[in-house]
């Protein structure tokens, strides 16, 4: 019997997605309904709920569940859930479905699924604006004294993608059809949740902890996950595989790096690299839930929050995606609470008078002491071809990632922000 975590939702791992020949008659029938032409969120939304890593959700919310998100972190039933997964579609397109209706959701020619369509409901500027402002809005310097609506229709990549939606959102069950490109171009990597639950269980583990990856591991990352082995029977590194804002690092170069750490630096029994399908909102504080949320349902119950988890600017408090997870609700239903815990690590970096990594919570020295480490400095020092100061990050990583950076054909722009600098400590 499973020792992990049960999935999120009390209802066990929820899997829309069909297969064999229950998929090739779906597939059939789905080539003579209305085709809706799908955002790679929304793509990544689909494989999310056709793997169960969405548990409880088997399809788009409706707008009772897209308020009490973004209002609560709760769904209409109470469930627990941090950020609105909705379905855009145009006036034209929602004039044309009624609902009750099953239409076809398809991304650049391939059908990712089907949906039964329960309600349609407005998405007008307002609503929008709203939205944005409970999932984004963070303590931030650039969050605060009306500073957001002035930096973030155009910094923002999360606002950004909320404010272009299309002018309804439609809600219903899906059928899903297509996992993409995932296990083709990421084999062993793009894991479904059964998959890395059986992982787990065949190790015994009980107690397991993920760390969230978009940027290649520096000694930081490096040293939060083996703080994770130390005090959990093993740890997931767990990246993100799919889209990412521009001048980020593409997936195959950052898991080529994670296997060249723990080849060289782990006890490999002891860690798991994998790969999630799921686009980066930038929701800071909201999405490190999200990512604690479906990570339950990979197994996990210990989610490392580290300094500005999904972060992106100085639109978030460094710590701010710890202390949220302080504030969500609990109903007393272990099956609709969030089960996954934090980890809270306070900010990380080498110390040179430590002669090794530490913490604030254990360095007593001077910030001049200190290499100050973040991904965000690392692509810049890359980007622009600079020197990588010493114990940043280990040489044999380096030195693959500069391989990568010699063979882009355009300069890429990497924009510092105050939480990645380390003016802030």
């Amino acid at each position: 019997m499973s020792k992990l975590v049960a999935p999120h939702g009390g209802k066990g791992l929820v899997c829309a997605l069909l297969e064999g020949a229950e998929r090739d008659a779906e597939l059939k029938k789905a080539e003579g309904l209305k085709q809706i032409e799908i955002s790679a969120r929304a793509k990544g939304d689909l494989i999310m709920m056709g793997i169960g890593g969405f548990s409880p959700l088997d399809g788009f919310m409706t707008k009772a569940d897209w308020k009490g998100v973004c209002e609560n972190f709760q769904l209409a039933d109470g469930t627990f859930w941090p950020v609105p997964i909705t379905l855009d579609v145009s006036t034209a397109d929602a004039a044309a479905i009624t609902e009750g209706d099953e239409v076809a959701l398809v991304r650049n020619g391939e059908i990712f699924a089907t949906m039964k369509v329960t309600e349609k409901f407005e998405m007008t500027e307002e609503n929008k604006k709203w939205e944005c402002e409970k999932v984004f809005l963070g303590e931030g310097e650039e969050s605060v004294d009306g500073n957001f609506w002035k930096i973030a229709p155009e910094d923002h990549p999360g606002v950004i993608m909320v404010m272009a939606q299309k002018e309804v959102n439609i809600a219903g069950p899906v059928k899903v059809l297509s996992e993409g490109e995932y296990p083709k171009e990421y084999p062993g990597v793009y894991l479904k949740p059964a998959e890395t639950r059986a992982m787990f269980d065949e190790r015994g583990w009980a107690n397991v902890a993920a760390l969230q990856l978009r940027n290649p591991m520096h000694r930081s990352h490096e040293y939060l996950a083996k703080i994770a082995v130390e005090v959990c029977d093993g740890v997931l590194i767990h990246s993100l595989i799919g889209n990412l804002k521009p001048g980020d690092i593409p997936a195959p170069v950052r898991i080529k790096a994670i296997d060249i750490l723990i080849e060289n630096y782990f006890v490999k029994d002891n860690v798991i690299s994998a790969g999630y399908p799921l686009d980066m909102r930038y929701a800071g504080p909201r999405e490190g839930l999200l990512h604690a949320t479906f990570r339950q349902n990979y197994g996990v119950n210990n989610m490392l929050i580290g300094r500005d988890h999904a972060g992106v600017g100085d639109f978030y408090g460094l710590f701010e995606a710890q202390e949220i997870f302080d504030r969500i609700p609990e109903t007393g239903d272990t099956g609709k609470d969030l089960q996954c815990k934090p980890m809270k690590i306070d900010w990380t970096f080498y110390c040179h008078k430590c002669d090794g990594m530490a913490s604030l919570r254990t360095c007593n020295h001077s910030k001049e002491d200190r290499v100050i480490l973040s991904g965000t400095k690392l692509r810049k020092a890359l980007s622009e071809g600079a020197e990588i100061v010493d114990h940043f990050g280990r040489e044999e990583v380096l030195d693959h990632l500069r391989k990568y950076y010699e063979g882009l054909t355009e300069k890429v722009e990497v924009k510092m922000q105050g939480a990645a600098s380390g003016d802030s400590m």
